[in-house]
């Protein structure tokens, strides 16, 4: 159970590091160029996972990487920008939200984790609180915006799953996220720089938001996320990325110096009771009878 809470811990790092790009992105990263900004943020992030873990792929690990990548970077952080400029960001995050249950459903066929009773509740509760905390009426909805948004959270949700599934000892988390994102990275340059051309000059602010996001939201918590997968059941992964919603708006609310909502509260409080399911389902799983000691004979 402790190592169970310790990788919890771990992978939580990244969706809460993935729910402060939100106000970074904001209030110090120019706006206009989401592609060159979505390369700068993967390219560099991988490059210094490979810093500190310098290998290359081999065998199959050359075309895998590609494959996650694409999912997992490349294509997914396009049709997030897609969502993000077409969609109000309460939507576009409430989209996300429902990642866990595809985590779930994907993993049953994919990685042979079949859904428990207890999985689909605990990620119902959550999805639940994440709707409630971020969710607001919207009109006019952007039909590309929705199709956009929901084509990233099935797009990460496989490629998260086929990272677990392929994760056999062969090749470490570290490495496996370093080409992810050198190859998501190198997928998005050439579209990047003939749609956008180049960034403007960048003050101080603008230098610094863009490491925060590269190096803490890209590198720092990929390879938190896929160490993650790889010691976690996927349903536990899932819920704990409920978390990055859940940061955003109280980041948000705490800088504003605004009170949560009563409906904000308890979707808060939904997220946290979902993500103790999810410690259940993780222990669970893990805990190994202890041996029964011989019995002596009379």
């Amino acid at each position: 159970m402790e190592n169970t809470l310790r990788w919890s811990l771990v992978t939580a790092i990244a969706p809460i590091a993935w729910g402060s790009t939100y106000f970074v992105a904001h209030e110090f990263i120019p706006p206009g160029h989401p592609l060159l900004g979505g390369m700068l943020r993967a390219l560099p992030a991988g490059l210094i996972l490979l810093a500190f873990r310098p290998r290359l792929p081999h065998g199959s690990w050359w075309w895998k990487s590609l494959v996650l990548g694409t999912l997992n970077v490349g294509a997914f952080f396009v049709l997030i920008y897609v969502a993000a400029q077409s969609l109000p960001s309460s939507l576009a995050s409430t989209i996300m939200a429902l990642s866990p249950a595809a985590l779930i459903l994907l993993a049953w066929p994919l990685a042979s984790e079949k859904p428990t009773a207890r999985a689909l509740a605990g990620a119902a509760i959550g999805i639940t609180g994440a709707c409630l905390m971020v969710f607001t009426a919207v009109h006019d909805v952007d039909p590309i915006g929705v199709v956009a948004s929901a084509s990233a959270m099935l797009m990460s949700s496989l490629g998260f799953i086929l990272a677990k599934r392929w994760n056999t000892g062969d090749v470490d988390a570290l490495t496996s996220t370093a080409w992810q994102l050198v190859a998501g990275g190198l997928l998005l340059t050439p579209v990047a720089i003939s749609v956008e051309g180049w960034l403007p000059p960048l003050d101080g602010a603008a230098i610094a938001g863009y490491v925060y996001v590269g190096l803490v939201s890209t590198a720092i918590a990929y390879a938190a996320w896929f160490n993650g997968l790889a010691h976690l059941p996927a349903s536990a992964v899932g819920l704990i990325g409920l978390l990055n919603p859940a940061t955003g708006v109280l980041l948000g609310t705490a800088i504003a110096g605004e009170l949560l909502s009563a409906r904000q509260i308890i979707g808060l409080g939904l997220i946290v009771v979902g993500l103790l399911f999810s410690q259940r389902i993780a222990g669970a799983r893990r805990r190994v009878p202890r041996p029964q000691p011989a019995l002596s004979e009379a």
